[in-house]
């Protein structure tokens, strides 16, 4: 695996790429490119398996393209993903302007060179957000579901009760080692997992406890979430806590 680094005004990002039995899972962001590359070049790679469409994953792939990888992803973000990237000033000056690349639509499993590995939907992060178990070593690769055990803050679109669906699902398979994207070898990965949901379960529980006593979003997420983290405002408010106490308002009027 590799693990790259990136610093601006205050907030540090890092991401990681696993290479394993001929499968690379994830091609890091285009600001990491150079450091990279050589890792890359140095692996016997057959194909590369995207977790998900964001620029921090999906940065490499181009690159990895013209060396004659094939590369797979949720077909949700393909035609997006052939195009410039558009997102954010914020996430380019992170992570780079990812450049336009073609993947094929992964299916429900695939083989590597000694093993079957299942494709898990795993959406709550993204829509397009997909786990893959290794079903020979037991190994779960889990792209950004985990990320940390107590999450604080999530990007507007994500949902906390879509992400409790997908690690409820996710722990329904047999798997001990667990490798995240973000905070890399999960020795006790199912234990990490489960205290994630037992902690989005706990959230969710008290945000709905403190709507039925007729506060409304703001002031929930002042109560629970009382710090300002500098990600929120350099983003403009695209990361912010309050989308997780709206995310779970958000599930309850649907239903």
């Amino acid at each position: 695996m590799i693990n790259g680094n990136v610093a601006f005004q205050g907030v540090n990002l890092n991401v990681y790429c696993f290479v394993t039995d001929g499968v690379l899972i994830d091609t890091g962001a285009k600001s990491l490119e150079k450091e990279f590359q050589p890792f890359f070049d140095q692996q016997e790679i057959d194909q590369v398996m995207i977790t998900h469409h964001h620029e921090d994953h999906t940065g490499g792939a181009a690159y990895l393209q013209q060396l004659g990888k094939p590369i797979y992803m949720h077909e949700r973000y393909i035609r997006d993903c052939q195009s410039k990237a558009n997102y954010p000033l914020y996430r380019k000056l992170f992570w780079g302007k990812r450049e336009p690349f073609h993947a094929e639509p992964m299916k429900s499993t695939f083989s590597s060179r000694g093993a079957t590995w299942e494709t898990i939907h795993t959406p709550g992060h993204a829509e397009d957000h997909m786990s893959f178990l290794n079903k020979e070593t037991g190994q779960l690769f889990t792209g950004d579901l985990y990320c940390q055990e107590r999450t604080k803050v999530v990007l507007r679109d994500e949902s906390i009760p879509t992400l409790i669906r997908s690690l409820q699902r996710v722990l329904t398979y047999d798997f001990n080692e667990v490798y995240c994207n973000h905070a890399g070898y999960l020795e006790n990965g199912r234990d990490s997992l489960d205290r994630k949901l037992e902690y989005l379960l706990e959230l969710q529980s008290k945000i709905i406890s403190l709507h039925n006593k007729g506060l409304p979003p703001k002031q929930i997420n002042k109560i629970l979430f009382p710090k300002n983290y500098p990600i929120m405002r350099f983003s403009m408010g695209e990361w912010d806590s309050l989308h997780m106490v709206t995310s779970v308002f958000k599930e309850g009027a649907s239903n």
